[in-house]
């Protein structure tokens, strides 16, 4: 019998900036960018979802710098629903920047994003280090730089997306790494399923990361689902949830080739054991088992498509 209080407030949606916020305030992963986009929140999250959320931005991280060694820098990189997402300045800092970075995420978000950016030399200034012009180029809820861009579009409209992309002058030709965190679930299958073609399609090599929800059908998945519906939220493609093969097998019948996938448990159980020591030494967990409840339904899957000369295949976490 699972405690239907324990899971109340405790599903992700897409990038959870003042969760994120939170983890980073007491140690869990370092990022200096956060705070310039997120106020901290009074109100204290739980151990397990920080040790959840530490072992995501791990994962994906892992993932990022395994294709950036691959392609050597020279590829690109498209985060879709980047939401707050501080990555691009966190890969600067380590000297890993691809040849372009873009983020899409809904106008409204990116109004709040481009303001944060505007506003705080801390953001904007690596951005202006990196471009050829004195001011940079922000045109209603799109700002375009030599290195970075930020777009405002609906995923579901995949005309209107690659437009705006390509006005900020995506190259196909190049290399590319698309990334979703928390976001196909929020898309029907059938919408989910042709944002998966239409990146299968429009790069030569190309590799898709995605994290979510997963093992949807059983009680404690369908608690999350009741949680989530009684805040007006509903997961629209939480079906191709139901599995880690269901997930695989919707990026391989969406055109990509190779398709793998490891439940967040698993992922924790392969962090190196001094990494697991020190943040299980920053907060107490007296619920492991709620722990492990949680991270068996999401999952990090990730799929290559083309770049064989590179090893793109040979990418696993």
């Amino acid at each position: 019998m699972i405690p239907v209080v324990h899971l109340k407030l405790r599903t992700t949606r897409g990038n959870n900036p003042p969760r994120a916020r939170f983890a980073v305030s007491i140690g869990y992963w370092h990022d200096p960018y956060i705070q310039h986009f997120v106020r901290l929140s009074k109100e204290r999250k739980a151990p397990e979802i920080n040790r959840g959320y530490f072992a995501r931005v791990h994962g994906v991280s892992q993932l990022i710098k395994a294709f950036l060694r691959k392609t050597e820098c020279h590829c690109q990189i498209i985060n879709l629903g980047a939401g707050m997402d501080t990555t691009f300045w966190r890969l600067k800092d380590e000297d890993l920047l691809p040849s372009k970075y873009f983020e899409v995420d809904f106008p409204m978000i990116v109004t709040r994003k481009l303001h944060s950016i505007k506003c705080k030399p801390p953001l904007s200034s690596p951005i202006l280090e990196l471009h050829s012009e004195d001011t940079l180029q922000m045109d209603g809820h799109i700002l375009d730089s030599k290195r970075y861009a930020v777009i405002g579009a609906d995923l579901r409209d995949l005309s209107e997306l690659e437009e705006k992309l390509k006005k900020c002058n995506m190259n196909t030709q190049l290399p590319t790494l698309l990334i979703a965190e928390c976001v196909l679930v929020y898309m029907t299958p059938e919408q989910s399923a042709n944002l998966l073609k239409w990146a299968a399609s429009s790069f030569e090599a190309a590799m898709f990361i995605n994290y979510e929800q997963v093992n949807m059908g059983d009680r404690f998945g369908q608690i999350m689902i009741e949680n989530l519906r009684r805040r007006q939220c509903d997961l629209a493609g939480v079906e191709t949830c139901k599995s880690l093969e269901s997930q695989k097998e919707r990026l391989l019948s969406n055109g990509w080739e190779t398709a793998s996938a490891v439940d967040m448990m698993e992922l924790y159980n392969r962090l190196p054991r001094a990494e697991v020591s020190r943040i299980e030494s920053l907060e107490f967990l007296d619920e492991m088992e709620l722990l492990e409840q949680l991270m068996r339904h999401y999952c990090l899957c990730w799929a290559t498509k083309g770049g064989n000369e590179l090893g793109l295949k040979e990418i696993t976490y």
